[in-house]
Formats: C-alpha cells, sequence, structure tokens
C-alpha cells in the first residue's frame, strides 16, 4: 500500500492560517493590499553565483528565491505544502517517491513546467561536473528519475533515506533551457525558474533587479495570496556594513533592510516609524569546528581546552549586547523535531579545566607573549574564515574569541580571512586548524550529515574531518529508519559525542535573520519553518498620506 499524502488547499489553508492569528508582518484586514511600485532592499550578502542549484549562501536565498521554485514548500511546524506538486507518495518500503505536479505552470523563458522538466533538474544534479552542492547530497541518493507521465515524477532510491523528502522538496528547479546555457554557473536571465519575479539587470557589487512575471499564478498553498506578485519591480542593493545598511533604511535611501547589528536593534524597536522582526534559523549554529587531523586540534585535550577557554556568553554580550542567543547543540533549537536541549550548560567556560589540560598535552612553557609553547613551537590554531560569508559580525565574534583563548588559556587563535578559491583548497587539503561555520537549511537535521560523514560519503562540509566508525554507523542508523524518535535517540548520542567526549566543535550562538522596514512596506517577514527572510511575492506598498 503507497502512503499519500494529502494536502489542505484553498479555503482549508485559509482558515488555518486565520486560526493562526496575525503575526508581524501579516497583511491586516484593515490595510488593503494595492499592486504597484518599486520596493528597494538593503542585503548584506551578494550571492556567488545566481543559479540556485550551486548557490550554498543561506543569506543569498533571499534574493535567488524571487525567480525560483521547488515541489513543496513549508509550514511553521515542518509540514509540506503543495507548490509545484500538488501531492505526493512515498511507497511502503520507503525507497519510492512519486510527485503529481501542477499542469498550469510555466518556466519564464516560455518553456513548459512538466515532469519531465523536473526529472532533468535531479538527474543533472547527480553530475559531478554540474553540481557538487549540498543540494546534491541528497540527489546521491537518487537511483531513478523517471517522468511516469506528463505530470508524474517518480524518484527511486537506491536504498532508504529518511532525510529524503526534506531535501529533495526544496530543491529549485531550472528550466531545461538553462542546462545548455553558457550562464549555467554563474547565473544570469537565461536561467530561468518559474517565480513570481524575473531577473532583469545585475551590476556585480551594486544591486541586482527584478521585474514582475504577469503570467505568475501559482504561489505555494500557505502564501498570503494568489496570482501575480503585488510589486512591479524589486531592487536588492549590496550594502555589507551593518551601519551603511541601518543608514540607508533610517535616510529614506531604502524601504527595508535585512541584518541588523545587535547595537542598531533598538533603533529600530518600538519606533513607530518602522517595524522589526526577528527569527532563528533551522540547521547549524554558528560553530567553530577543530580539525582533528592537522597541528594541535589533532590532540583531544586541546580541542577541550578550546572549547573551556573561551567565555561564549562573555563574547556575544560584547558584541550583540543581547540580541542573540547562545548555541550549545549541534543543531539550533528550531529544529524542533530533533533538537536535544539536555546538552545545554553541560559543558562551557572553565579556564582552570583549560589550563590543566593543556599542561597535560605537554603546553607547559610560555613564551614572551604569554602563549604556551611545547618543543620551542607556540600553540597556534590557525582560523581559516571564508571572506564571503563573513556577516553578522562575525569578524568582531572571532577577534572577542581570539582574545579570551589568549587571555584565559595561553592559545594563540590566528584569524586568516580568505578568497573562496583558497577557501576550497584549504578546506579540501585539511590545512586549518579551525574553520568557522553555521548551515541554514529547510531540512530536519539533515545538516548533520553534511557536518559529521566522512567526506568521501557526502560530508561535503564535515569542517573537524571526523572518520570515527561509530559516527558513520550512527548516521547510516538514522538515515535508515522513519522512526522519528529513533532519529532523535541517535542524534542525541552523536551530539555528546562531537561536542563533550572529542570536542569536535565549539557551538557559539544561533543565528538569526532581522527584517527592519519602513512602516508603509506591508507583508515582510520570514519563510515558514526555514525562517530566513521571504521573498518579495506578498509584500506591498502602503500609499503613503
Amino acid at each position: 500500500m503507497i502512503k499519500r499524502r494529502t494536502f489542505l488547499t484553498g479555503t482549508g489553508m485559509a482558515a488555518i492560517l486565520a486560526a493562526a492569528g496575525t503575526k508581524p508582518g501579516d497583511v491586516l484586514a484593515a490595510d488593503q493590499p494595492r499592486s504597484g511600485g518599486s520596493l528597494t532592499w538593503g542585503v548584506e550578502t551578494e550571492p556567488n553565483t545566481l543559479n540556485p542549484h550551486l548557490n550554498g549562501q543561506a543569506k543569498a536565498k533571499l534574493i535567488i528565491r524571487n525567480a525560483y521554485e521547488s515541489l513543496l514548500a513549508r509550514s511553521p511546524d515542518g509540514d509540506y505544502v503543495p507548490w509545484l506538486a500538488k501531492s505526493y507518495s512515498v511507497s511502503p518500503d520507503g525507497t519510492e517517491y512519486t510527485f503529481i505536479l501542477r499542469d498550469d505552470v510555466t518556466f519564464t523563458d516560455g518553456e513548459k513546467f512538466n515532469a519531465a522538466a523536473v526529472a532533468l533538474n535531479f538527474t543533472k544534479l547527480k553530475e559531478p561536473t554540474y553540481s557538487g552542492s549540498i543540494s546534491a547530497g541528497y540527489v546521491s541518493h537518487v537511483k531513478e528519475a523517471v517522468a511516469a507521465a506528463e505530470y508524474t515524477l517518480v524518484l527511486k532510491l537506491n536504498r532508504v533515506y529518511s532525510p529524503f523528502l526534506d531535501g529533495a522538496a526544496g530543491i529549485e528547479i531550472l528550466s531545461p533551457k538553462a542546462f545548455a546555457s553558457s550562464q549555467l554557473k554563474a547565473g544570469g536571465p537565461e536561467i530561468a525558474g518559474t517565480g513570481p519575479f524575473i531577473l532583469d539587470r545585475y551590476v556585480k557589487g551594486q544591486e541586482i533587479r527584478f521585474v514582475k512575471n504577469p503570467k505568475y499564478n501559482w504561489p505555494p498553498a500557505n502564501a498570503r495570496h494568489q496570482g501575480p506578485a503585488y510589486l512591479d519591480e524589486v531592487v536588492y542593493r549590496f550594502l555589507p556594513e551593518s551601519a551603511v545598511r541601518t543608514g540607508a533604511l533610517t535616510s529614506g535611501q531604502v524601504h527595508v533592510i535585512e541584518g541588523i547589528s545587535g547595537n542598531d536593534a533598538g533603533l529600530f524597536k518600538d519606533n513607530p516609524d518602522f517595524t522589526y522582526q526577528t527569527a532563528i534559523n533551522t540547521g547549524t549554529p554558528y560553530t567553530l569546528f577543530l580539525n582533528i587531523t592537522n597541528g594541535p586540534t589533532a590532540d583531544v585535550r586541546v580541542r577541550k581546552a578550546v572549547l573551556a577557554a573561551i567565555d561564549v556568553e562573555g563574547v556575544l554580550q560584547a558584541v550583540y549586547r543581547g540580541e542573540r542567543k547562545r548555541a550549545w547543540g549541534i543543531l539550533t533549537p528550531a529544529d524542533t523535531d530533533f533538537y536535544d536541549k539536555s546538552i545545554e550548560a553541560s559543558y562551557g567556560f572553565d579556564p582552570k579545566v583549560a589550563n590543566q589540560l593543556l599542561d597535560e598535552a605537554g603546553w607547559t612553557a610560555r613564551d614572551a607573549d604569554g602563549f604556551r609553547t611545547k618543543d620551542g613551537k607556540r600553540l597556534t590554531i590557525e582560523v581559516v574564515q571564508s571572506q564571503v560569508t563573513v556577516r553578522d559580525q562575525r569578524d568582531i565574534v572571532l577577534q572577542a574569541a581570539q582574545a579570551q583563548a589568549r587571555q584565559n588559556a595561553g592559545i594563540d587563535l590566528a584569524l586568516q580571512y580568505v578568497d573562496a578559491g583558497t577557501y576550497a583548497i584549504r578546506q579540501k587539503d585539511g590545512q586549518y586548524g579551525i574553520i568557522p561555520n553555521s548551515t541554514t537549511t529547510q531540512e530536519n537535521a539533515v545538516t548533520i550529515y553534511f557536518h559529521y560523514l566522512p567526506r568521501s560519503k557526502g560530508g561535503s562540509i564535515n569542517y573537524s574531518r571526523t572518520e570515527a566508525p561509530e559516527v558513520s554507523a550512527w548516521l547510516d542508523e538514522a538515515a535508515s529508519t522513519l522512526d522519528a524518535g529513533k532519529r532523535f535517540d541517535i542524534y542525541a548520542r552523536l551530539q555528546r559525542y562531537a561536542l563533550i567526549e572529542q570536542a569536535l566543535g565549539l557551538p557559539l550562538y544561533v543565528p538569526d535573520d532581522q527584517i527592519a522596514a519602513s512602516i508603509q512596506v506591508k507583508g515582510a517577514g520570514f519563510r515558514p519553518f526555514k525562517r530566513l527572510p521571504e521573498n518579495a511575492y506578498d509584500i506591498w506598498l502602503q500609499q503613503e498620506a
């Protein structure tokens, strides 16, 4: 018997949304939406590619999501909602997923949206010469993508993989023409999607402009309206400095910004001229991942000393003024199904322990600058951070952690900010001591696999470089069961092993996103469940008095 998922649509979904009450950013009945106008949004991160299959920047999804869509959307509790697919079913053995697609969708280049087009996307993502992104991790489990009928897609897996739907349902679908375009790697107007907006102009380093797709009429079932977007156009200006974004909004140069520093949040909170919203992300906290294969961090005692030497709460308070939440686990609390909060406060800042561990590890001498040494070598741990992912004052956070490690335990955290090419090489070769990273996904706990599986088995961002057989066994066991309770227990076991027993990482804070907007901006908000800023589809501008 096939397990079939039935969706609420139309008035049923509307009733649920109404019963849930109005949330920040919701359109109020008294404020009737109006069409027209241009919105300017100041953003922190410029996409390193406009191809959604190849872009792994969570912050860039705000921009890219205007033009590209996926098979299913998510509700706040993580359930699935119809989008480009009307329904889905899973075979009893969990190895076959069938999607019934909408028959009224077209790509913005005029190509027809059907099962053959979607199957091609999955097939291409399996090609290592094309992808290699996190998206390809889910697709690697697909044995075959079949257009069983014009609007019936069947994905056959090579084995049960319980997180599969979480990932596959969120993959953005490109027009078949895109895969023959010279713009495929970088993205561009020829890489068409099905979204409510169409890429019109991109000026690298400055801005990107989208115009309304007038034919659009297939939003997800939980969108606040149906039909085309309200706005005629939306322009995203690249403003990497927080103070510059804040100044642009307060001076009226832009209508809305994201990425508000802790120091600036007070400018918008309870200010009648603006709205301010915040939401924590799913996925992995911003974490210092310690390399177990290279340099001093190959010694577990040194890794544990790093965890004990840094006063994380003090760092966060100094940098964010109480506007960020301390992280403890391998997942954020937004992953409600699999976050094990028992880890909280079970380890942490203890300079006495840090120094005792370093003494035991033989780092007993000190140089003229106060750093610990052994055999004439300073205890230096190189922290390699990709420059393109520096955001949310993370450079300041790392500087504060660096000062803590030196002051409390004599550890030299050497901060290195590198370009994307150098970062890729260092990551591949393992030539680093620590890589800081966070990963925001729309999938329940699937980010764990990318961080803790061996690199040769799908651990594309396994920065600790662990290949512990017990870790692989736990993850394999969790992936092979559809029992959520059993998966929770396995992930909890992995969490204690990774953080308390082996000190593979030091979680710093739970990433979140902030949106501040002029009071005339209506409908801005966050994506359900994933909680990243949503695209501009439901946004409209109130007529100024």
